[in-house]
């Protein structure tokens, strides 16, 4: 593939993101998505912390 071939590839493909993203910041559907975005993030939130409690805890015992 040439050069300029390439450079055009590349600007066609960023210009489809680019509409993605403007289709998904206008949509109706952003609030619900970023909803269930933020309610994973929550759940990944409180497993790391239950799973980083777990293990202090079995430090803490193996060290006792």
């Amino acid at each position: 593939m040439s050069k300029n071939s390439k450079a055009v590839v590349t600007f066609i493909l960023g210009a489809a993101v680019g509409v993605a993203v403007g289709y998904f910041l206008n949509s109706d559907k952003k609030d619900e998505m970023v909803s269930k975005l933020r309610y994973q993030a929550d759940k990944l939130k409180d497993k790391f912390r239950r799973k980083k409690e777990q293990f202090e805890e079995a430090v803490e015992n193996e060290l006792s």
